[in-house]
């Protein structure tokens, strides 16, 4: 027993020996690979902080690495929060955002549990178109929503906007619950049915309390579609005074060949704040609503 176990142990010692070999190979590759896709994706936003410190003179004639800032300043951001211009863009992105993002929860919840729990001849087929047309890029929606939208009057009014911008936001946000829902045991809605309630009582006090974390992933969702959208507030509106902060930045600030960097930065990264203070205390419940959406259903 004792010449086996001399003739083993070296074999065993040689696997636990490789083996922790590999797990240091793959966490020092794990930890290259983190390093540098921080460093590609926090370099652009980082540069724009360290120009929305320059003033325009230094930005004009940069002296020395543009990494660095001579004399950093904070006028290009008290600039633009002092200006009744850019307060305006403010104020008709969130009138905006919050308008489509109570129209797609509330038209997505009440698709997304039909699809999902009331079987119908053609529900499936049904669910499935309503995702592919999501798969229909902007660039091609917005030419007849245009004659579709001035037909209605709303061209250059942030309501046709609120009008259009669920387009975008529904078809997605309707597949996230569809998953949910899915996911939740028919049990529920069978006990909630022998007791008596109807379909609208199971879904507000049952699966919507339930699927908290897909509606949470899908108000996520909508809310960054509709904030940062650029394509349509660009084909739809002209005047400032309906213009969302995406393009009233972009339209106030650059005048011909003549860019006002360090506030076009400045007005940039204010306009990122909200959805990355979003993300930053909401990422776990989109990460599940996500998840649970893309396996089930």
């Amino acid at each position: 027993m004792s010449a086996v176990t001399s003739r083993e142990e070296p074999g065993i010692y040689h696997k636990a020996g490789s083996l922790h070999g590999e797990r240091r190979w793959a966490m020092w590759s794990a930890y290259i690979s983190l390093i540098l896709a921080s460093i590609i994706f926090l370099a652009p936003p980082v540069y724009m902080f360290i120009t929305s410190l320059k003033t325009s003179a230094e930005v004009a004639n940069p002296v020395g690495s543009p990494w660095l800032v001579r004399e950093p300043t904070l006028d290009n951001y008290i600039d633009l929060l002092t200006d009744p211009t850019f307060l305006g863009f403010f104020w008709n992105s969130t009138k905006i955002t919050i308008c489509v993002v109570v129209l797609t929860m509330v038209i997505s919840t009440l698709a997304a549990f039909a699809l999902a729990r009331m079987r119908f001849w053609g529900s499936q087929a049904l669910a499935t178109g309503v995702f592919l047309t999501y798969l229909v890029p902007e660039t091609l929606l917005f030419i007849p929503l245009y004659q579709i939208v001035g037909g209605l009057g709303l061209l250059n009014s942030a309501w046709g906007l609120v009008l259009v911008y669920p387009t975008l936001t529904v078809p997605f946000c309707t597949w996230i619950m569809i998953g949910y829902f899915a996911s939740i045991p028919k049990e529920l809605d069978e006990a909630a049915l022998i007791d008596g309630a109807n379909w609208m009582q199971m879904l507000t006090k049952i699966f919507i309390p339930v699927a908290m974390p897909g509606i949470i992933a899908a108000t996520i969702f909508a809310f960054t579609v509709s904030w940062a959208a650029f394509v349509y507030p660009t084909a739809f509106v002209t005047t400032p005074d309906q213009m969302p902060l995406t393009i009233g930045v972009v339209s106030t600030l650059v005048r011909a060949d003549t860019f006002v960097w360090g506030k076009i930065m400045a007005g940039a990264l204010l306009a990122a704040t909200p959805p990355v203070i979003v993300y930053a205390f909401l990422m776990d419940y989109y990460i599940a609503g996500l998840t649970a959406g893309a396996t089930k259903g």
